[in-house]
């Protein structure tokens, strides 16, 4: 917005010129003339008025209103021009031929007019006119956006591989002003490369997006959202990625169901396999080795029925498409068939056995596809081991308790008296006396003293 003073005698030079230049009939021309210079003779001395407007701004095909406000009103003439400065608005009376413009409301203190069907070719000043003396003029900028016409995204192939880099492309045709475009994938923001183009006052902007494909995105939505300040909520378009990737094979066990497999036993195991396209043929071989004589083939499906030692070794599920092919492999290790062990004789003692629990650190294999037989199995030969032990420890307890009360019975019962020779003789004599020189003399001619203990 801005104001300026114009010399009176040009302003009304003008504005004569510009009734007499208007496309109206001679009879209504000849009335602007008459008010024009009425309005001259009302023109008063002072420099008192303020003349102001504001700047609109509008999308494309919506209405514009523009209002020219007088500030300390005395009844002056107020009248709009458009960019031509031809008269859109004189007063109440409208001399152009266009009829878009309306007139919303006229008083001596204001002069509003509405422009309904707003188009690009209607953008630029628009100057309000205060006859007073000096005359004031101040003009008001209509901006008009355009939002997009046409959103168009395109990808560089409708089927891709995975790893493969593509390129997608989003357009944003003859827009005002250029659009900011933004990619997703998915709920992912990704960066793209924009491009602007400008003609005739109007931008085209194409925005280019490499990107790189996996298995994962097959079916994922590739978006361009564009952003302008006429464009209300999200405009966008998307493409559906299509990504063709090798198969991933996994071996599932359907039998036995424990995961112990044994002599005698029979195993059944199925393979399968996705990919994109989906594969058509699932093969299973023997690994180092042929298969077995009695094992049985029937599509995704390996049976092998009575199983043995021999048996053992890798069996591999192996799978293909157009992309690739993969495999997957089973380990099978057959056990000894389950003995029976006898149940412990009744005891008297109860004697708890604690087994200490070892844990074995086992180092990641770089094949996740190779399943073991022997994974599942060890723990349960384990269980049956550590009760086996325990049976045997109790046993052995009890014997040596046994044992122990055994002996100290018999030591008990030899314990006690014992005699000796020292006074051999003593018995027969008279009186004491007697006894001692018969001892005395007894132990020359004695025999050897001996003590004995039992």
């Amino acid at each position: 917005m801005a104001s300026a003073v114009l010399p009176s005698g040009s302003q009304f030079a003008a504005a004569v010129a510009a009734v007499a230049a208007a496309a109206a009939p001679p009879g209504l021309r000849l009335r602007l003339l008459l008010l024009l210079l009425s309005a001259a003779a009302l023109i008063p001395t002072g420099d008192g008025q303020n003349l102001f407007t504001k700047d609109v701004t509008v999308i494309e095909g919506e209405v514009a209103t523009i209002s020219c406000q007088v500030n300390k009103s005395d009844d002056s003439v107020i009248q709009l021009l458009n960019p031509n400065r031809q008269t859109i608005y004189f007063r109440d009376f409208r001399p152009l031929k266009d009829s878009r413009f309306q007139l919303l409301n006229f008083s001596s203190s204001e002069l509003k007019v509405s422009l309904t069907n707003v188009s690009i070719s209607d953008e630029g000043r628009y100057f309000c006119q205060l006859y007073t003396d000096p005359p004031q003029e101040s003009y008001t900028t209509i901006t008009v956006l355009v939002p997009p016409r046409n959103l168009m995204i395109d990808i560089q192939k409708d089927t891709a591989v995975e790893g493969e880099e593509i390129e997608v492309n989003c357009t944003a045709m003859a827009s005002k002003p250029a659009t900011t475009i933004r990619w997703f994938k998915g709920n992912k923001e990704l960066k793209g490369k924009s491009e602007v183009e400008e003609w005739s006052d109007m931008y085209t902007v194409t925005s280019q997006l490499m990107l790189k494909v996996h298995k994962e995105d097959d079916g994922v939505p590739v978006i361009c959202q564009v952003e302008h300040p006429a464009v209300t909520g999200n405009l966008q378009t998307q493409r559906y990625l299509e990504v063709q990737y090798k198969p991933q094979v996994h071996i599932q066990m359907t039998y036995p169901l424990q995961g112990l497999t044994r002599e005698g036993d029979a195993l059944e195991l199925t393979c399968e396999a996705i990919g994109k396209p989906q594969p058509v043929m699932v093969t299973w071989i023997r690994v180092d080795d042929e298969m077995p004589q009695h094992a049985v083939l029937s599509g995704p499906n390996l049976f092998i029925n009575n199983l043995n030692k021999t048996d053992n070794g890798t069996y591999r599920c192996e799978a293909s498409n157009i992309v690739g092919k993969a495999h997957s492999d089973y380990m099978l290790y057959v056990y000894d068939p389950p003995t029976t062990i006898p149940p412990p004789t009744t005891t008297t003692t109860t004697t708890t056995t604690t087994i200490p629990t070892i844990i074995t650190d086992t180092a990641a294999t770089t094949e996740p596809a190779v399943h073991d037989s022997r994974a599942g199995e060890e723990g349960a030969i384990r269980a049956v081991d550590h009760a086996v032990i325990g049976g045997v420890v109790a046993v052995v307890v009890f014997a040596m308790l046994c044992l122990l009360i055994i002996l100290g019975r018999y030591f008990a019962r030899h314990k006690g008296t014992y005699f000796t020779h020292e006074a051999k003789g003593a018995d027969d004599a008279a009186d004491a006396d007697t006894a001692i020189i018969n001892a005395e003399g007894g132990q020359n001619n004695s025999e050897e003293k001996k003590e004995y203990f039992i």
